[in-house]
């Protein structure tokens, strides 16, 4: 039998839906809506594109968004400036500094200087130490998605074993801190996997949980899992593929066709985790909303 699919279509809808409803009900109350700016550094397509689904994704919740694009050739310091701008521009209630970078710029620095109740990507030291205490105040967007589909499919973490391959300050880190909490929607045994780890496949075998982030197309297969775990593909990447078009495929970092008939249930790659991960952003852009006007949360 076929594992169960994920569908981070269906479920990043639905809470598109929950926000607009929400966004609603707050401007009824404040008058005010949501903000966010996006930096966008660079012509990056997948960026560009990323960004731009961002942009619509906004308008479809009534969140009011605006795009900064800066050429490659800017500086770090042309872009810290805007970013300093921003922290003072009361009409944004979010941040978002699109990743990657050009390879002149100093990614660090640049997150580090994004006013902390302006992170809706929860990157900032602040917000990971926040997230690091059990408390805390964005979760970054990717790690929240994930956690999003398990709950609202019915895969509560709690008890499980989860296993994680990859260590990213994006992924990786902060969702390995995120299930260890005592918290809902968490409170898992948690191990990391990475480029250092022996014998990976050992290890991932005893997964409950799996989840995959480490950039490397098909690289679990069904050698490497146990009949009926939960499997949720983080990664997204090109291959080539002469029959399309464009010349490539998206595939995940999880051999699909190899796994589907001994997994429980996995995400598709696309449509599995990426729409999730602008569903939280739009998700933490109302909650910094809500900070700044002292108002509880509603769901």
């Amino acid at each position: 039998m076929s594992a169960e699919i994920i569908d981070g279509k269906h479920i990043s809808s639905v809470i598109r839906n929950e926000i607009a409803n929400e966004v609603k009900g707050l401007h009824l109350t404040t008058g005010n809506t949501p903000g966010l700016a996006v930096v966008l550094v660079g012509n990056d397509p997948a960026s560009a594109t990323y960004v731009r689904n961002k942009g619509i994704a906004c308008d479809e919740v009534g969140i009011r968004s605006e795009t900064i694009v800066l050429s490659r050739e800017s500086n770090q310091e042309q872009v810290l400036g805007i970013i300093h701008e921003l922290n003072t521009d009361n009409r944004y209630d979010g941040i978002l500094l699109q990743l990657p970078l050009p390879t002149a710029i100093n990614e660090e620095s640049l997150l580090n200087a994004i006013e902390p109740s302006k992170d809706v990507d929860g990157l900032h030291p602040y917000n990971v130490g926040r997230l690091l205490q059990g408390s805390p105040i964005y979760i970054p967007c990717t790690p929240a998605g994930v956690q999003e589909l398990l709950i609202r499919s019915g895969f509560d973490p709690s008890g499980q074993h989860v296993v994680i391959c990859g260590r990213s300050n994006i992924v990786g880190k902060p969702l390995a801190a995120l299930f260890s909490q005592k918290l809902k929607g968490a409170n898992a045994t948690v191990t990391v996997c990475h480029t250092g780890t022996r014998n990976m496949s050992e290890i991932t075998i005893l997964a409950d949980i799996l989840v995959v982030a480490a950039g490397r197309p098909n690289m679990i297969d069904k050698k490497m899992i146990k009949d009926n775990v939960i499997i949720i593909d983080v990664g997204i990447n090109r291959v080539e593929d002469n029959s399309r078009k464009s010349g490539y495929r998206l595939v995940g970092d999880v051999d699909f066709e190899s796994v589907k008939d001994k997994a429980k249930a996995i995400t598709p790659v696309p449509g599995g985790v990426g729409p999730m991960t602008i569903a939280m952003l739009l998700k933490n852009t109302v909650q910094s909303f809500r900070n700044t006007f002292n108002i509880s949360d509603s769901y």
